[in-house]
């Protein structure tokens, strides 16, 4: 099983002396964090959408291997409220593809306080063309039902698996890739990963998806460097499981910092 394994986001001031050497321009983090990973999930996307000769100039930092996941706008998911989404999908979709083959999946987050909406979400997910890879992440309880997983399976949408303190709802597989995402640990420094926790997340991949499906899994818990360290820890992990993760940085280029 190929495990994508990186960081939600590169430009993180408090990386520098970290991941970053301290006199790297920011302008060269995305081009230096490629040789060291393999994937990266575009975190600021869903607070404003890049313009598309954006997406191309990022495409030309890295190398022919590397694949960007993408998290929709929350115009989409939390100003429409996944309502009438054919023209923001259109225009997520027409600046992304700027990536070409660099592009990896969408990422859906829906509001912590959107209620199940059967209908608002078969919509969205029709609205994406048929080759897109879609994972939804969903945070109201009311969405962790039989049926909202038979959506996700016949749509071929992954249902995406969190972690904040703990698994975040069902760990369900609703289709042939999978797509996690850790957001707070429980380690110190805060909001770190311990290696107990990540273990048992290597554990739970090995047994939900056989060895040829690509699973991508993001750190999004950057505070003290926490995301890039763990990264790495979780590389360790799913390698113990028999699983084939993606490169990651030496233990020497991830110490933690103070930011």
């Amino acid at each position: 099983m190929p495990v994508l394994i990186g960081t939600s986001g590169w430009h993180y001031r408090h990386w520098r002396g970290g991941l970053y050497p301290c006199a790297l321009p920011a302008r060269d983090w995305l081009g230096y964090y490629a040789e060291r990973f393999a994937t990266v999930e575009l975190n600021n996307a869903f607070y404003r959408l890049p313009e598309a000769p954006t997406f191309a100039g990022w495409a030309e930092m890295v190398p022919p291997d590397f694949v960007v996941s993408v998290k929709a706008s929350r115009y989409l998911t939390h100003v429409r409220r996944l309502r009438d989404p054919e023209e923001p999908v259109r225009r997520l979709m027409e600046r992304s593809r700027e990536l070409g083959p660099k592009l990896g999946p969408v990422l859906l987050q829906l509001p912590p306080g959107l209620r199940i909406d059967l209908d608002g979400l078969s919509q969205t997910l029709r609205a994406f063309p048929e080759a897109t890879r879609v994972a939804v992440e969903l945070r109201h309880e009311s969405w962790f039902e039989p049926s909202v997983r038979r959506l996700l399976e016949a749509a071929g949408a992954a249902f995406c698996l969190a972690d904040r303190a703990g698994p975040v709802g069902p760990l369900w597989r609703t289709t042939d890739w999978g797509y996690l995402r850790f957001h707070q640990g429980r380690s110190r420094p805060e909001p770190c990963y311990g290696r107990a926790a990540l273990g048992t997340w290597a554990g739970r991949l090995a047994e939900l998806w056989p060895e040829t499906a690509d699973v991508f899994a993001y750190f999004n818990n950057d505070g003290c460097g926490c995301a890039p360290r763990d990264a790495r820890r979780f590389a360790s992990a799913v390698r113990r499981e028999g699983l084939s993760p993606t490169r990651v940085p030496p233990a020497r280029d991830v110490p933690l910092t103070a930011g």
